[in-house]
C-alpha cells in the first residue's frame, strides 16, 4: 500500500513540476531534467511513470485544461435555480474573471495550442478536453434550467462549444493585452447584444 500511496505521490509531483516548467518556460523548452528538477525527483521516474517526457507533459496539459473544466462545472452547479442569463454570467465570470488570479495555468494552456498541431496524442487529450466541457454543460443545462417551463435549447452541444470559443479568444487577447479584454459582465452583454441582431437579421430574412 506504501509502495503504491509513492507512487502516486512522485506522479503528482512530476506532473506539478512539469506544469511549473511549461508556465515559467515554455512548452519546447521544458527538458525532462528541469521537470525533475522541479518535482524533487530523478529523470528515469519520468520515462517510469510516463514513458516518456513527451507523455508526462501532454499529461499535465491535459490536467490543467481539467481544471478549467472543472472550474466551469463548479459554477454551473452553485448557479442552479437561477435565470439562464444568471447562469451564463456565472459560468463566464468563472472562465474569464479569473485570468489574472491563475495567470499561471492560462500561461499553461495556451503553450497547449501549438505543440498540438504536431502531436496527435496532445490533439486527442485536447478534443477530449472539450468534448468533456460540452457533455458537461448540456447535462449541467438541462438538470438546472432556471425556469422548469422553459424548454432546453436543441443546440446545447453547438451552444457550449461558442461559448469555449468566446473563453479561448478571450484568453489568448488577455495574455496579449490584459487591459483591452472585456470582463465576464462586458462580454456577456455583448453576446446579448450579437444574438439580438442575429435574431434582427433572421425577421428580416423572414420577410
Amino acid at each position: 500500500m506504501q509502495d503504491a500511496a509513492d507512487d502516486t505521490s512522485s506522479k503528482d509531483r512530476l506532473l506539478r513540476g512539469a506544469l511549473t516548467c511549461i508556465a515559467e518556460q515554455g512548452y519546447a523548452a521544458t527538458s525532462s531534467r528541469d521537470i525533475a528538477r522541479a518535482a524533487g525527483a530523478n529523470v528515469a521516474s519520468i520515462n517510469y511513470h510516463f514513458g516518456s517526457k513527451e507523455a508526462l507533459v501532454n499529461a499535465a496539459l491535459s490536467q490543467c485544461f481539467g481544471m478549467w473544466n472543472q472550474r466551469v462545472e463548479q459554477a454551473f452547479e452553485a448557479a442552479a435555480g437561477l435565470a439562464p442569463r444568471d447562469q451564463l454570467g456565472a459560468i463566464l465570470h468563472a472562465a474569464i474573471d479569473s485570468f489574472a488570479d491563475l495567470r499561471s495555468s492560462v500561461h499553461t494552456c495556451v503553450e497547449s495550442y501549438a505543440p498540438a498541431l504536431r502531436s496527435q496524442e496532445l490533439r486527442e487529450r485536447l478534443a477530449a478536453g472539450y468534448a468533456g466541457v460540452r457533455d458537461s454543460a448540456v447535462r449541467l443545462a438541462t438538470q438546472h434550467r432556471g425556469d422548469a417551463s422553459m424548454s432546453a435549447p436543441q443546440n446545447l452541444a453547438a451552444i457550449a462549444s461558442v461559448l469555449m470559443a468566446v473563453c479561448d479568444g478571450l484568453m489568448l487577447q488577455w495574455v496579449a493585452d490584459p487591459a483591452a479584454t472585456p470582463n465576464a459582465a462586458e462580454t456577456l452583454d455583448a453576446l446579448s447584444a450579437l444574438g439580438m441582431l442575429a435574431s434582427m437579421g433572421a425577421s428580416q430574412s423572414a420577410d
